[in-house]
């Protein structure tokens, strides 16, 4: 039992660790309007498109208009479109916020803030709301998934040997009490996933939940799939008392095969599974996976706790041999399993070091990797009797090595299912760019705002301008110019004419700037027949451009 206690104490201190910001699962892919535009009036409504379908947190989606007034109405979701509804702003000029925070297909809650124009960006835009998970959960999530996992390989690898490998001299009261503190700690991981699951999903601390905010979990397909699991798992102890005796009838284990294999299917059913291409294909490899880690795992962790110190060197014989062969077994599925999911999850081979998924896959295949050599090393022994011949302590330290190792991939596979998937961490179209000029100018016959984009030697620039009445309508105009000129050098100044487009209070075309330096910029407007203005700024265009 010393093992299992060093065990745990080591991947305490993992979890424990600082840890950094949950990632988010459903990844933004867009918007109506889109992030970081500026747009000719202010939208009726806002359509936010993410990766995977999404579960809107009540209260928790908002938009905010230039004055920091809330004017969204009750959210709408259809698979993976958020749809807000929203009043005309009382000041519709300047920068909005749309902040949201909503549970992924995957179960994980996903918080952000996007933002878009009307005319010109404001001088101080709404700032969002902090949507980022508390540090006790961010914490606390990984540590259930790795007690749970633990549950899980406790469970199975002494069911599995006093079921099928127990040698009949041996007392069977220790490996059946591990059997049972697996289940246990399943069921308690699963509870303490169900709580955990609230301040998820509302930001809050892991101590802060309200009833309302539970029965929204346990409510939800989430809950539902984590309470189905704790019913099996009841059924599963009421169950398996004569299995463990090896008294069992086949009708019962064959009850008990197929309660397990339910159980099993909970788990993908609340993690990347779900949400992934091909899902049922998924949630089956995940399975697979999951089954081959908690049979050699836990097979592992069963001998060298209660068979190698102490059986006879020729009992050990007969039973390694058939160990052997099951482990061997469970390793090509655990392989297979696990590839498939890569394949899927991963999305592209440069994902596998551009993101972080990718890099701590890399790093569970490593120590894999050591854990296989150590396991084709032991394998090497039972095959040549060693350990019957030489005795079982170059055998014990060789799966003492595999039973930490393999600690090591049960705690890495618990933050794994906390990271964005390499498929979904590249898609990332929801960054708004911090380039260009966007300014508000002002005269007796109307407000001008306008951006020129990116702002950089050359004639690769893209003007947009709205011109409004002095109290912030839009106002139609007939006809537009931009002039630019160099100041401080003997240049003559530059007139392009504006495309008007509709509405009509919206133009748009192109500017040169030849040379770096101050430029001054002149819009000149026309409304009606007789109305024409003039209003003027100066900009600074840049040398270089690739530091911006």
């Amino acid at each position: 039992m010393r093992v299992l206690l060093v065990v745990f104490v080591a991947l305490g201190a993992l979890f424990a660790a600082p840890a950094g910001p949950a990632s988010a699962h459903a990844a933004l892919l867009g918007s109506t309007p889109a992030p970081g535009s500026v747009i000719g009036s202010s939208p009726t409504e806002i359509v936010v498109t993410f990766s995977e379908g999404i579960t809107p947190v009540s209260g928790r989606v908002q938009v905010l208009d230039p004055d920091g007034k809330r004017i969204s109405g009750t959210p709408t979701v259809s698979g993976a479109t958020l749809r807000i509804p929203v009043r005309r702003a009382g000041q519709p000029l300047g920068t909005y916020l749309v902040s949201y925070r909503v549970i992924s297909a995957d179960s994980h809650p996903v918080g952000g803030a996007i933002t878009f124009s009307v005319g010109a960006p404001s001088a101080s835009p709404p700032a969002p709301a902090d949507e980022k998970t508390h540090r006790s959960v961010a914490v606390a999530t990984p540590v259930t998934r790795f007690l749970g996992y633990a549950g899980l390989t406790l469970a199975a690898g002494p069911v599995l040997f006093l079921a099928f490998l127990w040698p009949r001299r041996r007392s069977r009261a220790g490996a059946a009490r591990l059997a049972y503190a697996g289940l246990g700690l399943i069921f308690v991981a699963t509870l303490a996933s169900l709580w955990t699951q609230a301040p998820a999903s509302s930001g809050s601390a892991l101590w802060d939940v309200s009833g309302a905010e539970l029965g929204q979990v346990l409510t939800s397909a989430y809950g539902l799939t984590l309470i189905a699991r704790l019913a099996v798992l009841a059924i599963i102890a009421g169950l398996v008392p004569p299995l463990l005796r090896a008294r069992t009838s086949r009708p019962r284990g064959i009850a008990l095969a197929v309660l397990a294999l339910g159980g099993l299917v909970t788990w993908p059913l609340t993690g990347h599974a779900a949400a992934s291409p091909l899902s049922p294909a998924i949630v089956a490899s995940d399975v697979v996976h999951m089954a081959a880690m908690g049979v050699w795992i836990g097979g592992l962790i069963t001998l060298s706790v209660f068979l190698l110190r102490r059986t006879d060197p020729r009992v050990l014989g007969v039973v390694l041999p058939a160990w052997s062969r099951w482990a061997a077994l469970s390793v090509v599925w655990l392989v297979a399993g696990g590839v498939v999911q890569a394949v899927v999850q991963v999305g592209s081979v440069p994902a596998l070091w551009r993101t972080d998924y990718g890099r701590l896959l890399i790093a569970k295949v490593a120590v894999l990797a050591l854990v296989l050599g150590t396991a084709f090393f032991a394998r090497r022994m039972v095959n040549r009797r060693q350990v019957v011949t030489a005795g079982p302590a170059r055998m014990l330290r060789a799966v003492g090595i595999e039973v930490l190792a393999t600690a090591v991939i049960l705690g890495l596979s618990a933050v794994l299912v906390q990271v964005n998937p390499g498929r979904s961490a590249s898609v990332d179209q929801g960054a708004v760019r911090d380039d260009g000029v966007s300014q508000t100018l002002t005269c007796p016959l109307y407000t001008l705002q306008f951006n020129i984009f990116p702002t950089q030697v050359g004639d690769a620039n893209t003007i947009h301008a709205f011109v409004y009445t002095p109290a912030g309508a839009p106002l139609p105009a007939d006809e537009w110019t931009v002039t630019s000129q160099l100041l401080g050098r003997d240049l003559e100044p530059v007139t392009e004419p504006l495309l008007p487009l509709q509405p009509r209070h919206h133009a748009a075309g192109s500017i040169t700037f030849p040379f770096p330096g101050q430029y001054e910029i002149k819009f000149t407007v026309r409304i009606g027949e007789l109305d024409q203005a003039t209003v003027k700024t100066t900009i600074s265009v840049p040398a270089d451009t690739s530091t911006r």
